[in-house]
Protein backbone atom coordinates (compact mmCIF):
# COMPACT_ATOMS: atom_id res chain seq x y z
CA UNK A 1 0.00 0.00 0.00
CA UNK A 2 1.41 3.40 -0.96
CA UNK A 3 1.63 6.55 1.09
CA UNK A 4 -1.14 8.05 -1.07
CA UNK A 5 -3.42 5.10 -0.38
CA UNK A 6 -2.81 5.45 3.35
CA UNK A 7 -3.49 9.18 3.13
CA UNK A 8 -6.79 8.51 1.39
CA UNK A 9 -7.75 5.99 4.08
CA UNK A 10 -7.48 8.59 6.82
CA UNK A 11 -10.61 10.41 8.01
CA UNK A 12 -11.26 13.94 6.78
CA UNK A 13 -9.98 15.33 10.07
CA UNK A 14 -6.46 14.27 9.04
CA UNK A 15 -5.87 12.43 12.31
CA UNK A 16 -4.54 8.88 12.34
CA UNK A 17 -3.69 6.15 14.83
CA UNK A 18 -0.03 5.48 15.65
CA UNK A 19 1.85 2.91 17.71
CA UNK A 20 4.65 4.63 19.63
CA UNK A 21 5.66 1.51 21.54
CA UNK A 22 7.96 0.75 18.61
CA UNK A 23 11.15 2.45 17.50
CA UNK A 24 13.36 4.80 19.44
CA UNK A 25 12.77 7.92 21.49
CA UNK A 26 14.56 11.22 20.82
CA UNK A 27 14.42 14.07 23.32
CA UNK A 28 16.59 16.61 21.49
CA UNK A 29 13.69 18.73 20.24
CA UNK A 30 11.94 18.53 23.61
CA UNK A 31 15.06 19.83 25.31
CA UNK A 32 15.13 22.81 22.96
CA UNK A 33 11.39 23.43 23.39
CA UNK A 34 11.62 23.29 27.17
CA UNK A 35 14.63 25.60 27.53
CA UNK A 36 13.65 28.38 25.13
CA UNK A 37 12.00 31.58 26.44
CA UNK A 38 9.23 33.10 24.34
CA UNK A 39 11.52 35.67 22.72
CA UNK A 40 13.54 32.82 21.16
CA UNK A 41 10.46 31.16 19.61
CA UNK A 42 9.27 32.02 16.09
CA UNK A 43 5.98 31.26 14.37
CA UNK A 44 7.26 31.04 10.81
CA UNK A 45 10.48 30.61 8.89
CA UNK A 46 10.00 34.09 7.41
CA UNK A 47 10.02 35.68 10.86
CA UNK A 48 12.98 33.60 11.92
CA UNK A 49 14.94 34.44 8.77
CA UNK A 50 14.22 38.18 9.11
CA UNK A 51 15.54 38.15 12.66
CA UNK A 52 18.79 36.30 12.06
CA UNK A 53 19.43 37.98 8.70
CA UNK A 54 18.92 41.41 10.24
CA UNK A 55 21.35 40.53 12.98
CA UNK A 56 23.97 39.47 10.43
CA UNK A 57 23.50 42.67 8.43
CA UNK A 58 24.21 44.73 11.56
CA UNK A 59 27.34 42.70 12.25
CA UNK A 60 30.89 43.01 11.07
CA UNK A 61 33.95 40.86 11.54
CA UNK A 62 37.61 41.67 11.74
CA UNK A 63 40.88 39.91 12.46
CA UNK A 64 42.98 41.73 15.03
CA UNK A 65 46.17 41.31 17.00
CA UNK A 66 45.24 40.10 20.48
CA UNK A 67 47.98 42.15 22.09
CA UNK A 68 46.42 45.34 20.66
CA UNK A 69 43.08 44.86 22.43
CA UNK A 70 42.65 47.17 25.41
CA UNK A 71 40.38 46.34 28.34
CA UNK A 72 38.50 49.24 29.91
CA UNK A 73 36.97 49.16 33.39
CA UNK A 74 36.10 51.93 35.84
CA UNK A 75 36.08 51.89 39.61
CA UNK A 76 32.78 53.80 39.71
CA UNK A 77 31.10 51.05 37.67
CA UNK A 78 32.44 47.76 39.07
CA UNK A 79 30.16 45.60 36.91
CA UNK A 80 30.93 47.17 33.53
CA UNK A 81 33.81 46.08 31.33
CA UNK A 82 34.48 47.10 27.73
CA UNK A 83 37.04 46.30 25.06
CA UNK A 84 38.76 48.71 22.71
CA UNK A 85 39.61 46.99 19.43
CA UNK A 86 42.17 48.33 16.95
CA UNK A 87 40.67 50.98 14.61
CA UNK A 88 37.27 50.72 16.34
CA UNK A 89 35.20 53.90 16.63
CA UNK A 90 34.05 53.10 20.17
CA UNK A 91 34.53 50.46 22.86
CA UNK A 92 32.53 47.25 22.50
CA UNK A 93 30.68 45.45 25.30
CA UNK A 94 31.31 41.70 25.45
CA UNK A 95 28.26 39.47 25.74
CA UNK A 96 28.21 36.69 28.31
CA UNK A 97 29.14 34.26 25.53
CA UNK A 98 31.98 36.27 23.95
CA UNK A 99 33.47 37.05 27.38
CA UNK A 100 33.69 33.31 28.00
CA UNK A 101 35.29 32.78 24.59
CA UNK A 102 37.83 35.52 25.20
CA UNK A 103 38.72 34.17 28.63
CA UNK A 104 39.07 30.64 27.25
CA UNK A 105 41.26 31.89 24.41
CA UNK A 106 43.81 33.34 26.81
CA UNK A 107 43.54 30.47 29.30
CA UNK A 108 41.68 32.38 32.03
CA UNK A 109 38.81 30.88 34.08
CA UNK A 110 35.71 32.78 32.89
CA UNK A 111 33.53 31.77 35.85
CA UNK A 112 36.11 33.15 38.28
CA UNK A 113 36.61 36.40 36.34
CA UNK A 114 32.86 37.05 36.31
CA UNK A 115 32.85 37.04 40.10
CA UNK A 116 35.49 39.77 40.30
CA UNK A 117 34.87 43.53 40.18
CA UNK A 118 35.30 44.74 36.62
CA UNK A 119 38.61 46.60 37.26
CA UNK A 120 40.20 43.48 38.76
CA UNK A 121 38.81 41.21 36.04
CA UNK A 122 40.08 43.69 33.46
CA UNK A 123 43.63 43.55 34.82
CA UNK A 124 43.67 39.76 34.59
CA UNK A 125 42.15 39.73 31.13
CA UNK A 126 44.52 42.41 29.86
CA UNK A 127 47.50 40.42 31.06
CA UNK A 128 46.23 37.35 29.23
CA UNK A 129 45.66 39.24 25.98
CA UNK A 130 49.05 40.92 26.09
CA UNK A 131 50.85 37.63 26.67
CA UNK A 132 48.65 35.46 24.44
CA UNK A 133 50.81 33.23 22.23
CA UNK A 134 48.40 33.26 19.28
CA UNK A 135 48.88 36.65 17.67
CA UNK A 136 45.56 37.01 15.88
CA UNK A 137 41.90 36.50 16.75
CA UNK A 138 38.69 36.97 14.78
CA UNK A 139 35.94 39.11 16.29
CA UNK A 140 32.27 39.54 15.41
CA UNK A 141 30.57 42.75 16.49
CA UNK A 142 26.93 43.78 16.17
CA UNK A 143 25.29 47.19 16.45
CA UNK A 144 22.25 46.76 18.67
CA UNK A 145 21.66 50.12 20.30
CA UNK A 146 25.22 49.80 21.45
CA UNK A 147 28.05 47.85 19.85
CA UNK A 148 28.37 44.37 21.32
CA UNK A 149 31.11 41.83 20.85
CA UNK A 150 29.19 38.68 19.88
CA UNK A 151 32.05 36.27 19.23
CA UNK A 152 35.78 35.77 19.61
CA UNK A 153 37.35 32.89 17.66
CA UNK A 154 40.61 31.83 16.11
CA UNK A 155 41.61 33.45 12.81
CA UNK A 156 40.72 30.35 10.75
CA UNK A 157 37.16 30.05 12.09
CA UNK A 158 34.87 29.23 9.14
CA UNK A 159 31.66 31.08 9.89
CA UNK A 160 28.38 29.78 8.49
CA UNK A 161 25.72 32.37 9.22
CA UNK A 162 22.50 31.28 10.87
CA UNK A 163 20.44 32.88 8.10
CA UNK A 164 22.22 30.69 5.52
CA UNK A 165 20.88 27.57 7.21
CA UNK A 166 17.38 29.05 7.57
CA UNK A 167 17.43 30.03 3.90
CA UNK A 168 18.37 26.47 2.89
CA UNK A 169 15.40 25.17 4.88
CA UNK A 170 13.08 27.77 3.34
CA UNK A 171 13.94 26.49 -0.13
CA UNK A 172 12.26 23.18 0.70
CA UNK A 173 9.78 24.20 3.40
CA UNK A 174 8.53 27.67 2.44
CA UNK A 175 7.26 29.30 5.61
CA UNK A 176 7.23 26.01 7.55
CA UNK A 177 3.58 26.39 8.58
CA UNK A 178 1.83 24.20 6.00
CA UNK A 179 2.34 26.03 2.72
CA UNK A 180 4.49 23.05 1.65
CA UNK A 181 4.51 19.45 2.85
CA UNK A 182 7.13 20.40 5.49
CA UNK A 183 5.74 22.08 8.60
CA UNK A 184 5.85 22.52 12.35
CA UNK A 185 4.61 19.18 13.78
CA UNK A 186 1.23 18.31 15.16
CA UNK A 187 0.50 16.62 18.49
CA UNK A 188 -0.08 13.09 19.77
CA UNK A 189 -3.10 12.51 22.02
CA UNK A 190 -1.73 10.05 24.57
CA UNK A 191 -5.21 9.06 25.77
CA UNK A 192 -6.26 7.72 22.36
CA UNK A 193 -2.96 7.11 20.53
CA UNK A 194 -4.23 9.38 17.75
CA UNK A 195 -1.88 11.83 16.08
CA UNK A 196 -3.25 15.15 14.85
CA UNK A 197 -1.00 16.87 12.29
CA UNK A 198 -3.21 19.96 12.09
CA UNK A 199 -2.27 22.10 15.09
CA UNK A 200 -2.04 25.89 15.12
CA UNK A 201 1.49 27.22 15.35
CA UNK A 202 1.84 29.15 18.60
CA UNK A 203 4.58 29.94 21.10
CA UNK A 204 3.91 26.69 22.97
CA UNK A 205 3.85 24.50 19.84
CA UNK A 206 6.45 26.01 17.51
CA UNK A 207 9.74 24.24 16.80
CA UNK A 208 11.54 27.21 15.22
CA UNK A 209 14.07 28.77 17.59
CA UNK A 210 16.89 31.30 17.64
CA UNK A 211 18.89 32.93 20.42
CA UNK A 212 21.79 35.37 20.43
CA UNK A 213 24.13 32.42 19.90
CA UNK A 214 22.31 29.76 17.85
CA UNK A 215 19.41 28.65 15.68
CA UNK A 216 17.43 25.38 15.78
CA UNK A 217 14.63 24.16 13.49
CA UNK A 218 12.49 21.01 13.47
CA UNK A 219 10.00 20.25 10.69
CA UNK A 220 7.98 17.21 9.62
CA UNK A 221 5.96 15.86 6.71
CA UNK A 222 3.21 14.53 8.98
CA UNK A 223 0.23 15.01 6.63
CA UNK A 224 1.57 12.25 4.39
CA UNK A 225 2.13 9.14 6.53
CA UNK A 226 3.82 6.07 5.10
CA UNK A 227 3.00 2.44 5.82
CA UNK A 228 6.07 0.23 6.06
CA UNK A 229 4.40 -2.81 7.62
CA UNK A 230 1.37 -4.01 9.56
CA UNK A 231 0.90 -4.22 13.30
CA UNK A 232 -0.03 -7.51 14.99
CA UNK A 233 -3.73 -6.48 14.93
CA UNK A 234 -3.55 -5.91 11.16
CA UNK A 235 -3.67 -2.11 11.27
CA UNK A 236 -1.01 -0.10 9.42
CA UNK A 237 2.20 0.90 11.21
CA UNK A 238 2.46 4.52 10.08
CA UNK A 239 5.56 6.72 9.88
CA UNK A 240 6.28 10.18 8.61
CA UNK A 241 9.49 11.98 7.79
CA UNK A 242 11.17 14.63 9.90
CA UNK A 243 14.41 16.52 10.26
CA UNK A 244 16.01 19.01 12.59
CA UNK A 245 19.03 21.20 12.04
CA UNK A 246 21.09 23.62 14.08
CA UNK A 247 23.91 26.12 13.80
CA UNK A 248 25.81 28.78 15.71
CA UNK A 249 27.49 31.60 13.85
CA UNK A 250 29.32 32.61 17.04
CA UNK A 251 31.04 29.28 17.75
CA UNK A 252 28.68 27.83 20.37
CA UNK A 253 28.10 24.59 18.42
CA UNK A 254 28.65 22.90 15.08
CA UNK A 255 26.28 23.02 12.16
CA UNK A 256 24.27 19.82 11.92
CA UNK A 257 21.36 18.16 10.18
CA UNK A 258 19.54 15.05 11.38
CA UNK A 259 16.91 13.23 9.31
CA UNK A 260 14.72 10.30 10.33
CA UNK A 261 11.34 8.63 10.22
CA UNK A 262 9.09 8.81 13.24
CA UNK A 263 5.61 7.87 14.36
CA UNK A 264 4.56 10.83 16.51
CA UNK A 265 5.48 14.06 18.28
CA UNK A 266 3.91 14.75 21.67
CA UNK A 267 2.93 18.09 23.22
CA UNK A 268 6.33 18.33 24.92
CA UNK A 269 7.98 17.85 21.52
CA UNK A 270 9.45 14.46 22.30
CA UNK A 271 9.91 12.31 19.19
CA UNK A 272 8.46 8.80 19.40
CA UNK A 273 8.90 5.74 17.24
CA UNK A 274 12.07 7.04 15.61
CA UNK A 275 13.66 4.90 12.88
CA UNK A 276 16.53 5.31 10.39
CA UNK A 277 18.17 8.24 12.19
CA UNK A 278 20.91 9.87 10.09
CA UNK A 279 23.08 12.82 11.12
CA UNK A 280 25.81 14.94 9.58
CA UNK A 281 27.78 17.66 11.36
CA UNK A 282 30.15 20.31 10.09
CA UNK A 283 32.71 22.01 12.32
CA UNK A 284 33.31 25.68 11.66
CA UNK A 285 36.79 25.09 10.31
CA UNK A 286 38.46 26.99 7.49
CA UNK A 287 36.45 25.33 4.70
CA UNK A 288 33.14 25.01 6.55
CA UNK A 289 31.23 27.32 4.21
CA UNK A 290 32.21 25.21 1.19
CA UNK A 291 31.19 22.01 2.98
CA UNK A 292 27.81 23.52 3.82
CA UNK A 293 27.22 24.57 0.21
CA UNK A 294 28.36 21.27 -1.30
CA UNK A 295 27.39 18.73 1.36
CA UNK A 296 24.89 19.80 4.02
CA UNK A 297 22.46 21.91 1.98
CA UNK A 298 22.21 19.33 -0.86
CA UNK A 299 21.75 16.52 1.70
CA UNK A 300 18.79 18.39 3.18
CA UNK A 301 17.24 18.94 -0.24
CA UNK A 302 17.82 15.31 -1.23
CA UNK A 303 16.10 14.04 1.90
CA UNK A 304 13.15 16.37 1.33
CA UNK A 305 12.66 15.09 -2.22
CA UNK A 306 13.65 11.45 -1.71
CA UNK A 307 11.33 8.48 -2.02
CA UNK A 308 10.49 6.56 1.17
CA UNK A 309 10.71 3.26 -0.73
CA UNK A 310 14.27 2.33 0.41
CA UNK A 311 13.15 2.78 4.02
CA UNK A 312 9.95 0.84 3.44
CA UNK A 313 11.81 -1.95 1.65
CA UNK A 314 14.36 -2.11 4.45
CA UNK A 315 11.59 -2.65 7.01
CA UNK A 316 9.97 -5.32 4.85
CA UNK A 317 13.27 -7.10 4.27
CA UNK A 318 13.93 -7.14 8.00
CA UNK A 319 10.48 -8.63 8.61
CA UNK A 320 11.03 -11.33 6.00
CA UNK A 321 14.49 -12.35 7.17
CA UNK A 322 13.97 -15.11 9.75
CA UNK A 323 17.06 -15.61 11.93
CA UNK A 324 15.74 -17.61 14.91
CA UNK A 325 13.23 -20.41 15.32
CA UNK A 326 14.08 -21.65 18.82
CA UNK A 327 15.05 -20.21 22.17
CA UNK A 328 18.59 -21.39 21.56
CA UNK A 329 18.67 -19.56 18.22
CA UNK A 330 17.39 -16.38 19.83
CA UNK A 331 19.95 -16.41 22.62
CA UNK A 332 22.73 -17.25 20.18
CA UNK A 333 21.72 -14.46 17.78
CA UNK A 334 21.80 -11.79 20.48
CA UNK A 335 24.82 -13.02 22.44
CA UNK A 336 26.93 -13.09 19.25
CA UNK A 337 26.07 -9.40 18.82
CA UNK A 338 27.33 -8.41 22.23
CA UNK A 339 24.16 -8.45 24.31
CA UNK A 340 24.47 -9.73 27.86
CA UNK A 341 22.49 -12.67 29.19
CA UNK A 342 20.20 -10.29 31.10
CA UNK A 343 19.67 -8.06 28.06
CA UNK A 344 18.98 -11.09 25.88
CA UNK A 345 16.27 -12.32 28.22
CA UNK A 346 14.68 -8.90 28.46
CA UNK A 347 14.66 -8.39 24.67
CA UNK A 348 12.99 -11.75 24.08
CA UNK A 349 10.43 -11.11 26.84
CA UNK A 350 9.64 -7.66 25.45
CA UNK A 351 8.94 -8.96 21.94
CA UNK A 352 6.79 -11.75 23.33
CA UNK A 353 4.74 -9.23 25.36
CA UNK A 354 4.37 -6.64 22.60
CA UNK A 355 4.09 -8.83 19.49
CA UNK A 356 2.44 -11.90 20.95
CA UNK A 357 5.22 -14.23 19.78
CA UNK A 358 8.94 -14.66 20.49
CA UNK A 359 11.34 -12.86 18.13
CA UNK A 360 12.02 -14.66 14.86
CA UNK A 361 12.83 -12.02 12.23
CA UNK A 362 15.48 -9.32 12.27
CA UNK A 363 12.65 -6.81 12.57
CA UNK A 364 11.37 -8.55 15.71
CA UNK A 365 14.79 -8.30 17.32
CA UNK A 366 15.19 -4.64 16.28
CA UNK A 367 11.85 -3.75 17.88
CA UNK A 368 12.78 -5.61 21.05
CA UNK A 369 16.19 -3.95 21.28
CA UNK A 370 14.81 -0.43 20.79
CA UNK A 371 12.06 -1.09 23.35
CA UNK A 372 14.63 -2.20 25.93
CA UNK A 373 16.83 0.77 25.01
CA UNK A 374 14.01 3.15 25.96
CA UNK A 375 14.11 1.78 29.49
CA UNK A 376 17.79 2.64 29.95
CA UNK A 377 18.14 5.56 32.40
CA UNK A 378 21.50 6.65 31.02
CA UNK A 379 21.44 8.38 27.64
CA UNK A 380 24.77 6.92 26.47
CA UNK A 381 23.63 3.38 27.20
CA UNK A 382 20.35 4.02 25.43
CA UNK A 383 22.01 5.48 22.34
CA UNK A 384 24.52 2.63 22.19
CA UNK A 385 21.73 0.05 22.17
CA UNK A 386 19.69 1.98 19.60
CA UNK A 387 22.75 2.19 17.36
CA UNK A 388 23.16 -1.58 17.51
CA UNK A 389 19.52 -2.00 16.53
CA UNK A 390 20.00 0.38 13.62
CA UNK A 391 22.99 -1.62 12.35
CA UNK A 392 20.93 -4.81 12.44
CA UNK A 393 18.25 -3.15 10.35
CA UNK A 394 20.77 -1.84 7.85
CA UNK A 395 22.39 -5.26 7.47
CA UNK A 396 19.00 -6.80 6.71
CA UNK A 397 18.15 -4.33 3.94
Amino acid sequence: MTAIEIMNERPESGRYKVDVSRGGHNGRVSSEWFSRPDDEKYLSLSDLYASVRGRAERSKTRTVESAEIRVEAHRDDPESLALVLPDAEAPVAPTHWSFGQLASLVGAPAAYLRQLPAPLAGINLQYGLTNHRAEQIKTMEVANGRTELRAVTGPDYGRIYDHELVSAVQRIAGDGVGDTRWKVPGVLDWSTGVYNPMVDVAKDTTTLYASDRDVFLFLVDDRNPIEACRLPDGSPDLFFRGFYCWNSEVGAKTLGIASFYLRAVCQNRNLWGVEDFQEITIRHSKYAANRFAHEAAPALANFADSSPQPFVQGIRSARERIVARSDEDRADFLRKRGFSKAETGKIVETVLAEEGHPPESVFDFVQGITAVARSKPQQDARLTMETRAKKLLEQAA
